[in-house]
C-alpha cells in the first residue's frame, strides 16, 4: 500500500471511532430518518394535487397531527383506564394460576412425572423486587434526568425530520459526496433502493399491527375476557417488535383470563398463536407483495446484534437497521463486487467507468457534482418529488 492509502486508512479507522462515540444521536437521526421517508410519502401523494411541495408539506404535518389529537382524545383515555384496572388485575391472575399448578402437582395425572416444584407467590416476587424498585424510584434526580432526556430527544427527533422533510434533494446529495466519484452514481441508486425497503417495511409492519389489533378485538370479545381494548392495542403496538413484542402480548390477557378459569386462559393463549401464525404465513406475505424477506434467524440475530450495541433504541429499530444493512450488503457487496470479482483484474472494469470519471480516478482529486446537467441522477432528486 502506498503512503496515501494507509493516510486514508488511518483517517477511516478514526471516522468509525467518532461514529461510535456519537451512536446514539445517530440512532436518533436514523430514527428522522424513517419518519422523514414515511411523511415524504404523504407529501409527494399531496403533490398529486397540484400543490407546491410548500402546501403538501405543510398540510402532510397538519394531517399527522390531527391523526395523533385525535388518537390521544379519544382512544388514550379508556386505554388508560383499562390498562390501571389490567395492572391490578395481573397480581391476582398470577397467584390463581400458581394455586392451580400446586394442585395439578399435588394430585398429578398418571401421565405427569413426579416433580418437586413450588412457584414463588406474587408477594414474594414483588417483596424481592421491591427494593430494586424502591431505589430506582426514590433516586428524584435519576428519574428527573431521565424523563428531560427523553423529552430532548423527542424534540431533537421533530426537528431533524422536519428538516429533511423541508429540503431532502439536499441531504441526500450531500450524503452521496460522501462516496469516491466512481461509486456516487451507483450510491445514489442504493439509497433509493434502501428509501424503496423501508417504505415497504413501514407499510406492511401499520397494516399487520392493524390486522393483529383487530383480531384480537374479535377473539377476546369472543371469549368474554375483559379489557378488550387495552388487550387489542397493546397487541398491535407490541407487533412493531418482532420475535419478542408477540410473546409479551399475551401475559396480560392470559393473566386475566386466569381469573375466569385456566380454560379461558388456554382458549386465548390458542386465540394468540393462531392470530400470530395467520399474520405470519398468510397476511403479511400476501401485503407484502415486494417484501424484504430476512429470515426469522437473521431477524433475532439482528435484534440481538443492535441491543447488545445501541441499548433499547437499537432493539426497537433492530428491523428497519436490518432492512437497510441488508440492501447494502446486497447491492454494494455482493453485487458490485462480489459478483465483478474475477482472478487477476480489477473489480471496477474500465468499461464500467465513464471517461470522465477515469480521468477524475487518474488524478486523484476530489471531483464536483455538476449543478445543471440532466444526466445526473443526484439532480433528479431536486424535483418536486423530494427523495429522502
Amino acid at each position: 500500500m502506498k503512503i496515501g492509502d494507509w493516510i486514508a486508512f488511518f483517517f477511516l479507522v478514526i471516522s468509525l471511532i467518532i461514529l461510535w462515540e456519537f451512536r446514539q444521536i445517530l440512532l436518533l437521526l436514523f430514527t428522522s430518518v424513517i419518519l422523514a421517508i414515511a411523511l415524504n410519502g404523504l407529501v409527494r401523494w399531496l403533490q398529486r394535487f397540484r400543490l407546491s411541495r410548500g402546501q403538501a408539506v405543510f398540510l402532510a404535518i397538519s394531517l399527522v397531527s390531527f391523526v395523533g389529537i385525535m388518537f390521544f382524545s379519544l382512544i388514550m383515555p379508556p386505554f388508560l383506564d383499562q390498562f390501571q384496572q389490567l395492572l391490578n388485575l395481573v397480581p391476582r391472575g398470577y397467584e390463581r394460576f400458581t394455586r392451580w399448578i400446586d394442585l395439578i402437582l399435588q394430585q398429578p395425572p398418571i401421565w405427569l412425572p413426579e416433580i418437586n416444584l413450588r412457584l414463588p407467590g406474587f408477594t414474594e416476587i414483588a417483596r424481592q423486587v421491591g427494593p430494586l424498585a424502591q431505589n430506582i424510584l426514590g433516586n428524584f434526580f435519576a428519574v428527573f434526568n431521565f424523563s428531560v432526556n427523553t423529552l430532548l430527544q423527542g424534540l431533537l427527533i421533530f426537528v431533524f425530520t422536519l428538516m429533511l422533510v423541508a429540503n431532502p434533494a439536499s441531504y441526500r446529495r450531500l450524503v452521496v459526496r460522501l462516496f469516491p466519484s466512481f461509486y456516487r452514481r451507483r450510491a445514489d441508486e442504493i439509497l433509493g433502493l434502501c428509501e424503496i425497503s423501508l417504505l415497504q417495511w413501514m407499510r406492511g409492519i401499520v397494516i399487520n399491527s392493524v390486522f393483529i389489533a383487530t383480531l384480537s378485538y374479535i377473539s377476546l370479545t369472543i371469549l368474554n375476557v375483559e379489557f378488550v381494548l387495552a388487550h387489542a392495542l397493546l397487541a398491535g403496538v407490541f407487533n412493531l417488535v418482532p420475535n419478542i413484542g408477540p410473546t409479551l402480548s399475551v401475559v396480560f390477557p392470559v393473566s386475566v383470563a386466569l381469573l375466569d378459569s385456566p380454560g379461558k386462559a388456554f382458549l386465548v393463549l390458542v386465540a394468540y398463536i393462531i392470530i400470530q401464525n395467520l399474520e405470519s404465513y398468510w397476511f403479511s406475505p400476501m401485503i407484502m407483495q415486494r417484501q424484504i424477506s430476512l429470515l426469522p434467524a437473521a431477524t433475532l440475530m439482528a435484534q440481538l446484534f443492535f441491543a447488545r450495541f445501541l441499548g433499547f433504541g437499537g432493539l426497537v429499530l433492530a428491523l428497519p437497521l436490518a432492512v437497510v444493512t441488508k440492501t447494502w450488503l446486497e447491492q454494494a457487496v455482493l453485487k458490485d463486487i462480489f459478483d465483478n470479482w474475477t482472478l487477476g483484474q480489477p473489480l471496477l472494469e474500465s468499461s464500467d467507468i465513464s471517461e470522465s470519471e477515469q480521468v477524475l480516478i487518474a488524478a486523484d482529486t476530489p471531483p464536483e457534482l455538476p449543478d445543471s446537467s440532466p444526466n445526473d441522477s443526484t439532480q433528479e432528486h431536486d424535483s418536486d418529488d423530494g427523495e429522502i
